[in-house]
Order: C-alpha cells, then structure tokens, then sequence
C-alpha cells in the first residue's frame, strides 16, 4: 500500500466525472488502489475518499466513519435514492478542501445500492453521519465539491485561502 496524493480545490481534475467499474476492471490492482484509499483517508485523517480526489476516475469510494475506525465499507458503482423528502443541514469537511466547513444540507435517509470490494451487489438504508458522508462522496464522482452548495461570494473566499494555503507549501 501506498499513500495517494490527494488533489485539492480549486483543482480541475476534481470535476472529472467518474466512469463505472466494469467486471473486467476487478483485478489485485484494484484491490491495491482499494487499499491505498483507505490508507490514504486513514493517514489524512478523513472519513471518506472518493477515487476522483486521488486522480482515479473510476466510480469507487472508501468510507470508515466508526469511532474506531474498524469498519471500512467499499462502494464500487454507488447509486443512492432519498427514501423521503426529509433533509437535514450537517457540517461537513472534505480532505480536498482542507481548514474548511460548512453546513451542507442533505437528505436524512437514503436506500444505497453498490458493489463490494469483490464485485458483489449491497443493498442497504442508512441516515446519520453515513447518509452525509456517502452523499458527499457520491458528489465527488459527479464532479462535484460541497463547497459548489455555498454562495458565489463563500465559493471565491475558499477559493483564495487554499490557493494562498498551497503557495505557501510550494
């Protein structure tokens, strides 16, 4: 395994639209780059990672929000429906756009359909912390920051302090 490199906004590469994992692309390869993620979401420290923020532009994410971090879930090919209209605004993070929240509005409950890390269908209902964090790494394969939810003004401000925060790494 291997830390990634986690690109950052404003980065263009981040609105890349991920493109699906076919049966064909299940190799030890992918279970490296599987592994990798969560190695490199562990190390961050994050709770979720989409592939798109390490320049993988499949449509694959890794996500571990337990305490422990002893509960890594896989979403190959992730689709999610609001199983009501309900929503709720929850503060949210993001590894590609670091030192900075803001409250995101989300729906509270959603029915997930994806692949494991084997190829194999899940289906499940979540709400809380999970329903957030699937939500908004499923954005990221649509090429989609969280801070596209805020207003032009905020938008151009966080735009200036990463910009200003990557200078100053460089």
């Amino acid at each position: 395994m291997s830390l990634l490199n986690i690109l950052e906004y404003p980065d263009p590469r981040l609105r890349t639209r991920a493109t699906p994992l076919t049966e064909a692309d299940f190799t030890p390869e992918l279970q490296q780059q599987i592994d990798s993620m969560f190695e490199t979401m562990y190390d961050a420290p994050g709770i979720g990672l989409a592939a798109t923020q390490v320049d993988y532009h499949k449509q694959l994410i890794v996500i571990d929000v337990s305490e422990n971090k002893d509960q890594p879930l896989v979403l190959i090919n992730p689709e999610f429906t609001p199983v009501d209209a309900s929503v709720e605004m929850m503060q949210e993070g993001c590894l590609s756009v670091p030192e900075y929240y803001a409250d995101v509005e989300r729906y509270v409950r959603i029915q997930v359909k994806a692949l494991d890390r084997d190829g194999k269908p899940q289906e499940f209902e979540t709400d809380g912390l999970l329903a957030h964090c699937i939500q908004h790494e499923c954005d990221h394969l649509k090429g989609i920051v969280f801070v596209d939810y805020l207003s032009r003004m905020k938008q151009e401000r966080v735009k200036k302090k990463l910009l200003k925060l990557q200078r100053q790494k460089a």
